[in-house]
């Protein structure tokens, strides 16, 4: 697989009303390859006083940005897709050396961008309004408008993709943005910042402000000026955004992963289920808020499960993601001694660790796919979000017992069902307590699907339609045409 030949720059700055803007503060943290831990650029941190810059372009740039017809910023939206489609092996290298993920892998996430930006386009000039019908007297009717500056929080996990995911909506809705990726992989969305200026955005609409947490993004999400918000990332941090946000009761969207059950039946296609499950839980070494960390199985297929995926995971060719290797690196350092202290979790609660668990002997920020068996519901690697590479089995009797096991942690983003029996998916589908339900297969949300969980796992949805929601409000208009005045009273 041939890949274009990157040059990095030494420093990245700031993206402020269609420039680049070095930082107020000349302050710069260093990005590195998960692949081998060095250092290879350095991004710029954004002080209040640029974030206060960036929502400022932002706000003028919304002035005229939501007066634009709908035909015509769906023109420029579309553009914007076409530009990421023309760059996509430019962009999944970038995504490659700076979050780690194998190339192909990349590559997907890049085709997803350019999906939402092509789908979003075809939606511009199609968010009607409705008529009310309440009597001749009176002439009522909706209208949705935009909210104005969205701020955009994003994560390390899939940076591009998921800058495709909340832009797009955003500005065929008429919003204009501000973004602020995660530290450790701020360098796909800088370009495709550029690419939407490139495609003819007008300048301040697009803006994005890297750095930390508490030097930029708490700047941003209590910013007086922002009007909506949208966040991926951890509960704690969404907390603490919807804290901010109560201060200036701005409405926010949050999704805030999973601890996600995967229940398997003795009539499931075992195969199949068990290469289901293996990408489930490894794709992106684990680092997906959607993967299937938990796997549900019946006791009578227990060990012909675990075997096969034990199969496919032996066969892995672990490294580097430009290699296009099964599964690549963590994104830190940090990230890593995290999962390998959940590891130790759960050898320490009486799990037992089957396979993997180890740090390979190479330079980066390596774990090898790891599957504990003999978990416990209530036991950590059982109820905390690890968000690597581990998957954790859960024996059970009968459907009772899988169903309230899957129901019993606090998140609720998605669960997958495997069986042959059609009532039974019905049945279950029915009661699990998660946004977004998979049978007989993994990841089967799509562009056009909307996605969110329930209880911790967020408010709000993305993608589809009703991603919409978080950009546009209801006014409603209404009109007196009788002939004398309808004088009515408030509540009537």
């Amino acid at each position: 697989m041939v890949q274009p030949d990157i040059a990095f720059k030494e420093r990245y700055s700031l993206f402020i009303g269609g420039e680049q803007v070095p930082p107020s503060t000349d302050e710069y943290i260093p990005t590195y390859d998960p692949a081998t831990g060095d250092s290879f650029a350095e991004i710029a941190v954004a002080s209040s006083q640029d974030v206060d810059q960036a929502v400022t372009a932002a706000r003028r740039a919304f002035e005229s940005w939501r007066d634009v017809s709908p035909e015509k910023r769906g023109r420029i939206v579309h553009r914007i897709g076409r530009q990421i489609r023309d760059s996509i092996d430019e962009l999944a290298a970038i995504e490659c050396k700076d979050q780690g993920k194998p190339i192909s892998q990349a590559q997907s996430d890049m085709r997803g961008a350019w999906r939402y930006f092509e789908y979003y386009s075809g939606v511009a000039d199609k968010l009607e309004g409705q008529s009310v019908p309440v009597g001749p007297n009176q002439v009522d009717f909706t209208v949705r408008e935009p909210y104005g500056v969205s701020a955009q929080v994003t994560p390390w996990n899939f940076p591009g993709n998921l800058f495709a995911r909340g832009v797009a909506p955003a500005l065929v809705a008429g919003n204009t943005v501000v973004v602020k990726p995660a530290p450790q992989t701020a360098l796909s969305t800088l370009q495709l910042a550029q690419l939407c200026s490139k495609a003819g955005l007008p300048a301040g609409t697009v803006n994005v402000v890297t750095g930390t947490g508490e030097s930029t993004g708490q700047p941003l999400v209590s910013h007086s000026d922002v009007d909506t918000i949208t966040f991926t990332g951890s509960v704690t941090t969404g907390q603490s955004i919807m804290k901010h946000a109560a201060d200036t009761v701005t409405p926010v969207t949050l999704e805030l992963g999973g601890k996600n059950p995967a229940l398997v039946f003795p009539d499931a296609p075992l195969d199949r289920t068990a290469e289901s499950i293996a990408t489930a839980i490894f794709t992106n070494a684990g680092q997906v808020c959607s993967a299937a960390d938990r796997l549900l199985v019946h006791e009578d297929i227990h060990d012909q499960v675990v075997d096969r995926i034990v199969s496919i995971i032996d066969e892995y060719e672990i490294g580097p993601g430009i290699a296009d290797p099964d599964m690549g690196p963590l994104v830190s350092a940090e990230h890593k001694e995290r999962v390998l202290e959940y590891i130790s979790v759960g050898k320490e609660e009486g799990a037992t660790p089957l396979t993997g668990g180890h740090v390979p002997d190479r330079p980066g920020f390596f774990v090898e796919p790891t599957i504990f068996t003999g978990v416990q519901s209530e036991m950590r690697i059982a109820q905390e979000e690890i968000f690597g590479p581990v998957l954790s089995v859960i024996s059970f009797r009968d459907e009772e017992e899988a169903l309230s096991i899957a129901n019993e942690t606090k998140y609720g983003l998605t669960a997958g069902i495997f069986t042959n029996d059609i009532t039974r998916a019905h049945r279950l589908t029915r009661y699990l307590e998660a946004g977004n339900i998979y049978v007989n297969k993994w990841f089967g949300d799509t562009t056009q699907t909307p996605f969110g969980g329930y209880k911790y796992s967020g408010i709000g949805r993305e993608k589809g339609l009703e991603a919409l929601d978080s950009y546009l409000q209801t006014k409603n208009v209404a009109i007196d045409i009788s002939a004398e005045g309808s004088g009515t009273l408030p509540g009537a």
